[in-house]
């Protein structure tokens, strides 16, 4: 199909993501741009008389491309290379060495092992590996565990050997360098304490994270996702040359780049072109990324309230003034987006009352600043948020897949009351759904499924009652996994099926309006177009 044909979509039950017109069944695609939508019988004479192509989506439900606002794409995509520390292979420590031991029984001394997406509370023992443990798997060579949140490692002793940790090393700001009772260094490396390893870690080539992330865009157009953020790294490379490489040899998503701050604060040269901040291109520089706190899961995001089992355990505030002042100061010069990372009460108030300080320095259409994560926001941050036009961005299948951690570290009641779903909508927040994967507890983080189903049931994959007066309807959902992301990220024409956006859309199994919420989870996408475009077929 070359760019200029016209092609009639009939037969379906279009899901628009349009609150003005909900449904339709007939829609016309050219240039790659939605040019009419609606009844198939309302469809006009000045479409029907001129040569097209007619695409019978018999009776299937279609709904706008998923928009993944928050994960970490070519993090995901090399990490799928790692050891997976997760179920179903991974379901205690012991499984964990076992899987080091035979790691390094395939490569020679000396090279990491690295892993990624443990969580204590998914682990037969209930606690986090130590260093010991990882030794146990291998001692010869450097180990890496990343925790799910990506906000903990848990190394070996030949890593915190290289990293030069021992007991006289200071914790860093914002980071935490867990210790036992004598003073020795356990190897869990908390928030900023994580970076201590950043310059040893390896780092593939940019052939290869080419190559992984070409292979990550089909699972992502197999599931339905047509645009995605990048939420940054965790050094100071930068990914657009890669997405910008990717895209040459046929990588589709549109996908808006934010770099991590901590690792640019210090470089006076660090600069975004303006041809990089262009929107209307599938590849874009968005913004900023500041870390506020930590995460509920790791028991360090920053809490008015403590943790269960403690009197002042908060968390931790990871970002200083000064950095965050830094970041404004390049967002408001450079007319970009800032996003913060905060999940807990304090650090989400602490994020919105100073972006409320502000005049919004982007366009109408772009939010100056998102918040991310926002487990547990007060009353008084959700109405600055919808009064200043301060998006949230919010990852359901955090519930969904880290029920028991969330109940261990909070309690089953104040568990219930996070996310508050409702409460944002009903406050006019501009809010979108994602997933953070990598940075999930679910063996295929980034499947929107199963944060849709949390979304409508408030169930967790365990079963858990996550609290049904957070639930939102399908549609509700639907909108804010699309339309919903779309504004939050700025992306322009995405996220909704209607005259002038683009024609990205996913067709379903099964018709997710009508099917019971406990079988949403389980409901796959069997095409999806990009531009009018198949770019998958189950």
């Amino acid at each position: 199909m070359s760019g200029s044909d016209l092609t009639i979509f009939t037969n379906g039950k279009i899901f628009t993501s349009n609150v003005s017109m909900p449904e339709a069944d007939a829609m016309a695609v050219q240039d790659g741009r939605v040019v009419w939508i609606g009844r198939g019988q309302d469809l006009p004479f000045s479409l029907t008389s001129r040569p097209s192509r007619t695409v019978d989506l018999k009776g299937r439900r279609a709904i706008p491309g998923f928009v993944d606002a928050h994960m970490h794409p070519v993090m995901l995509a090399d990490l799928r290379k790692q050891i997976t520390a997760m179920p179903p292979k991974i379901r205690s420590i012991e499984d964990l060495v076992r899987a080091i031991r035979s790691q390094r029984q395939q490569q020679g001394p000396g090279q990491w092992i690295e892993g990624w997406g443990y969580d204590e509370q998914g682990l037969a023992e209930k606690r986090s590996p130590n260093r010991y443990d990882l030794d146990r798997g291998c001692a010869d060579a450097p180990v890496s565990i990343m925790r799910t949140c990506a906000h903990i490692r848990c190394v070996n002793s030949m890593a915190l050997k290289l990293a030069g940790i021992d007991r006289n090393t200071p914790d860093p700001p914002g980071g935490e360098i867990e210790r036992d009772a004598s003073g020795e260094p356990t190897g869990i490396l908390k928030e900023n304490a994580r970076n201590l390893l950043a310059p040893l870690l390896p780092i593939a080539s940019e052939e290869q994270k080419v190559a992984n992330l070409l292979e990550l865009g089909e699972l992502l157009t197999s599931q339905g996702i047509t645009a995605i953020c990048d939420m940054g790294n965790l050094d100071a490379s930068d990914n657009y040359p890669i997405y910008m490489a990717a895209a040459e040899k046929g990588f589709r998503q549109k996908t808006g780049i934010y770099y991590m701050w901590d690792f640019f604060a210090d470089d006076p040269a660090f600069t975004l072109p303006a041809e990089r901040m262009d929107r209307n291109r599938q590849i874009f520089a968005a913004g900023l990324k500041l870390i506020g706190d930590g995460s509920i899961s790791g028991r360090t995001a920053w809490m008015d309230r403590p943790y269960k089992g403690s009197d002042d355990d908060r968390g931790i505030c990871v970002c200083s003034d000064a950095l965050m002042e830094s970041a404004i100061d390049f967002c408001k010069k450079n007319r970009c987006q800032l996003s913060m990372h905060a999940m807990g009460s304090r650090a989400i108030r602490r994020m919105i009352d100073r972006a409320c300080l502000e005049t919004p320095w982007t366009r109408e259409d772009i939010p100056y600043v998102r918040i991310e994560h926002v487990t547990e926001p007060s009353e008084e941050s959700i109405r600055k948020a919808a009064s200043h036009g301060i998006a949230f961005v919010t990852q359901p299948i955090f519930l969904y897949a880290e029920s028991a951690s969330y109940v261990a570290n909070l309690g089953a009641e104040r568990t219930k009351q996070t996310y508050p779903f409702p409460r944002l909508l009903n406050a006019g927040v501009l809010t979108g759904f994602s997933t953070d994967a990598p940075a999930t507890f679910w063996a295929v983080p980034s499947d929107p499924f199963p944060g849709l189903a949390l979304s409508v049931t408030r169930r967790a994959a365990d079963g858990t009652d996550c609290g049904a007066q957070n639930r939102v309807a399908i549609a509700d959902a639907l909108r804010l996994y699309t339309v919903g992301s779309a504004r939050a990220a700025g992306f322009p024409n995405a996220g909704m099926l209607a005259p002038g956006y683009a024609a990205d859309f996913a067709v379903l199994s099964d018709d997710i309006l009508a099917v019971p919420s406990e079988a949403i989870h389980s409901i796959r996408v069997i095409r999806t177009y990009i531009g009018g475009e198949c770019v998958y077929s189950r």
